[in-house]
C-alpha cells in the first residue's frame, strides 16, 4: 500500500471510523473495496475536500466521504443548520420546520432521500425543535408553500432534481417561504463547519419517528395547496367540456399523482398518463438524463402514447416536479418542443389575459408585477411596456425571483407569474418558487380554452410576437471539468487583448454596445459603471450586448460542470421575417462559440445530442 493510499485510510479511519463505519455498512463497504482496490484517486475525491454548502444548498453525488451525499455529511449539514436557526430566530422550538424528500435512492451506498430526510428529522428532534417530516414523497414546490402556509422557520428539500441518478441533494427554504439568499448561506456554512462532529442522537431515527415533536403535514398540505391553486382556475366550464386530449409524464419522479390531482382541481379531464415512466424508479430506466429540458430524447414515450391516444399536447416534469416542459402535435406529427422563453411568453400572456378579465379597472394594472431571470428572454418586458404592468429582472435562479416576489407582496403587490429560461415557472404566489404542479394545470386550462377557438399553441405563441416584437432565442452549453480553464475562459474576456480590465468590443462581424459583467461588478451602461444586479464572486457571467439588438450572456452553473450560454435577439412589433431574424441569431451563436469560447483550444465537450 503506497503513501497516499496509507494516508487517505488513516484519515478515514481517525476522523470517521468510530461514527461513519458502524452506521452504514454499505458506504463503509465502498470504502473498503476502494482500498482493497487501491483505488488511491477515488478516495482523494471521496475525502479530499467537503460539499460546499451555498445558495443552492448542497448537491452531489450519493456515496462515501465528506465530497459526497451520505448519512454522514446529512447530519453534519443539518447540524450546523440547526444551530443557525437556533441563532436566527427565538421561537424555533415553537414554530418548527418542514422536511419533504423525493423518491432518489441509490442501493451501493445504502443512500436515499427518504433516508437523509429521516436524518435531518432526528436532529431537529434531538434540539427539541418541531418538525413537519412528510410521511411520503412530494413535489418540491410542497416544501416552500408548508413553510408559508404553516408560518415555519425554515424547510429543507432532499432532491437532486434533474439531476443523474447517483445524484441527491440538500435545498433550504427560509421563513418567507423562498430560497435561502446571501449572507444565510456563508451563516449555514460556518455552523456547519462548527458542527462536524455528529451529536449522538442524531443517528436515532427510530426515536425520532415515534417523537410526539414529529408532525405529518401530508394530507393538510395536500388539501390547502390544491385549494390555493384553484384561485387560478378561470374557465372552469370550459374544462369541463374540454375535448382537448393531453398526455402527462412524470419521468420517474413523483409528479404523476399530482399532476392528477391538480387537473381535477381544475375540473379538467386527466391526462393520459405515460405507463412506463409514471411510477416513481430512482433508476430512470427509461431515460438517458431525467431532464425533460433536454427535448425530444426524454419525451420520445409521450410522443407514442399522443399518437396512440390522438393526444395534441404532452407536458412533462422534472423527477421532483418544479419543472414544466411542453410539446404540440398537429395531426401528421410533432410540430414543436417548446423553449422555456416559449413557454414563459404562452404562460406569462395567458395569465395576464386571465388577470384583466378578472380585474376591468385599469388603474390595477399599475400595480400588478412580473418577473423573470436576466438570462432569460425579454418578452415579459415587452409586453409590461405595452399593457401597462410592471416587469423587473433577477439574478439567475428562483432564489432571486421567490425573494424580490416576497418583498413585493409584502409591499401590497400584486405578483402574478416569474420565470426562468430553464422551463422554471411560478404560477401562483403560494409557492414561491417554480412549481411544475400548477403550472401543468393552468397550461392544462389555457390550451382548453385556446381550442375553443380553434388556436393551437404555436399559433398563440406567434400572436404573442406579432403583437409585442418576436423575441427569437438560443441557449446552450459546453461541458468542462476543469476550473483552471474555465477561470482562463472568462479572464480572457476581462482583459481582452492583453489590456487589464478590458472587454471585446466586437465578435466577429458583430459590434458590441454594452457589457455588465456580475462576477466582477462592472455594467457599461451605468454611468458609474457599476452593476445594479447584485454580484458575485463565486459564479462566472458575463451578458454581452450588440448593435444589432443581439443580447449573450455566458455563465458557469452551480450544480453542474457546465459552462452555459444564453442568446437572444429582440425585434420590434412588426418585423416580421423571422427566417432572417433566426439566420442573425445563428450566426451570432457560431461568432460567440468561435471567438469567445474557443471549444478547440479549451477542449470543451459540446451539449451531448
Amino acid at each position: 500500500m503506497n503513501v497516499d493510499l496509507c494516508w487517505i485510510c488513516f484519515v478515514f479511519i481517525t476522523k470517521f471510523g468510530n461514527i461513519f463505519i458502524p452506521q452504514n455498512p454499505k458506504t463503509a463497504s465502498m470504502v473498503q473495496e476502494l482500498v482493497k482496490e487501491k483505488a488511491v484517486e477515488a478516495l482523494k475525491k471521496c475525502f479530499a475536500s467537503r460539499m460546499e454548502f451555498g445558495t443552492a444548498g448542497l448537491r452531489a453525488a450519493m456515496g462515501p466521504g465528506i465530497s459526497c451525499m451520505n448519512d454522514l455529511t446529512i447530519i453534519q449539514t443539518t447540524q450546523g443548520f440547526c444551530c443557525y436557526l437556533e441563532q436566527s430566530f427565538g421561537n424555533l422550538k415553537e414554530r418548527g420546520v418542514v422536511i419533504g424528500y423525493d423518491a432518489r435512492a441509490h442501493p451501493p451506498s445504502g443512500g436515499s432521500s427518504k433516508r437523509f430526510a429521516s436524518l435531518a428529522a432526528a436532529v431537529f428532534i434531538s434540539r427539541g425543535v418541531p418538525v413537519h417530516l412528510f410521511s411520503d414523497i412530494t413535489p418540491t414546490p410542497f416544501v416552500p408553500f408548508t413553510v408559508s402556509h404553516l408560518g415555519l422557520c425554515a424547510g429543507i428539500m432532499v432532491t437532486a432534481s434533474h439531476n443523474p441518478k447517483q445524484d441527491n441533494g440538500y435545498k433550504v427554504y427560509w421563513e418567507n417561504g423562498a430560497q435561502i439568499v446571501s449572507p444565510h448561506d456563508k451563516g449555514i456554512s460556518k455552523a456547519i463547519e462548527e458542527n462536524l462532529e455528529p451529536w449522538p442522537e442524531s443517528w436515532n431515527t427510530e426515536e425520532a419517528l415515534k417523537s410526539p415533536l414529529l408532525k405529518d403535514p401530508y394530507q393538510d398540505v395536500h388539501t390547502q395547496y390544491f385549494k390555493a391553486i384553484q384561485k387560478h382556475c378561470h374557465h372552469r366550464e370550459i374544462n369541463k367540456s374540454s375535448q382537448v386530449k393531453i398526455v402527462h409524464t412524470s419521468v420517474h419522479g413523483v409528479g404523476h399523482t399530482f399532476v392528477q390531482s391538480a387537473f381535477k382541481a381544475f375540473d379538467l379531464h386527466p391526462p393520459y398518463a405515460v405507463e412506463e415512466q409514471k411510477d416513481p424508479d430512482p433508476e430512470f430506466p427509461t431515460v438517458k438524463y431525467p431532464n425533460p429540458e433536454e427535448g425530444e430524447g426524454v419525451l420520445t414515450l409521450s410522443f407514442a402514447l399522443a399518437d396512440k391516444e390522438g393526444a395534441s399536447v404532452v407536458l412533462a416534469n422534472d423527477p421532483d416536479a418544479d419543472r414544466l416542459a411542453i410539446a404540440e402535435k398537429n395531426d401528421l406529427c410533432f410540430l414543436k418542443v417548446f423553449s422555456g422563453n416559449e413557454l414563459g411568453a404562452l404562460l406569462g400572456w395567458w395569465i395576464f389575459h386571465c388577470w384583466r378579465q378578472q380585474n376591468p379597472d385599469t388603474a390595477a394594472v399599475k400595480n400588478l408585477y412580473m418577473l423573470s431571470s436576466t438570462v432569460s428572454s425579454k418578452i415579459l418586458r415587452a409586453i409590461a411596456l405595452k399593457e401597462g404592468f410592471h416587469f423587473e429582472e433577477t439574478l439567475t435562479g428562483f432564489k432571486w425571483m421567490g425573494n424580490r416576489a416576497r418583498d413585493l407582496l409584502d409591499q401590497g403587490k400584486t405578483v402574478v407569474f416569474a420565470f426562468e429560461e430553464a422551463i422554471g415557472y411560478m404560477c401562483c404566489s403560494a409557492v414561491l418558487d417554480k412549481d411544475g404542479v400548477s403550472a401543468a394545470a393552468i397550461a392544462g386550462e389555457m390550451v382548453s380554452y385556446l381550442a375553443t377557438k380553434n388556436i393551437s399553441l404555436s399559433q398563440q405563441l406567434t400572436t404573442i410576437y406579432e403583437e409585442y416584437g418576436y423575441h427569437i432565442s438560443k441557449n446552450s452549453y459546453f461541458i468542462c471539468h476543469d476550473q483552471d480553464v474555465i477561470r482562463s475562459l472568462f479572464d480572457r474576456l476581462r482583459n481582452y487583448g492583453g489590456q487589464k480590465d478590458s472587454y471585446p468590443t466586437e465578435c466577429g462581424r458583430f459590434s458590441i454596445s454594452a457589457v455588465r459583467d456580475l462576477t466582477t461588478g462592472y455594467d457599461s451602461n451605468q454611468t458609474d459603471k457599476k452593476a445594479v444586479l447584485p454580484t458575485s464572486r463565486s459564479s462566472q457571467m458575463i451578458t454581452f450586448t450588440f448593435s444589432n439588438g443581439g443580447v449573450a450572456t455566458m455563465r458557469t452553473s452551480g450544480t453542474e460542470p457546465k459552462i452555459k450560454y444564453y442568446t437572444e435577439l429582440c425585434a420590434a412589433p412588426g418585423n416580421s421575417d423571422v427566417t432572417h431574424l433566426k439566420k442573425e441569431l445563428d450566426d451570432l451563436v457560431d461568432a460567440i462559440v468561435e471567438n469567445f469560447f474557443e471549444p478547440v483550444k479549451n477542449k470543451l465537450q459540446p451539449k451531448p445530442e
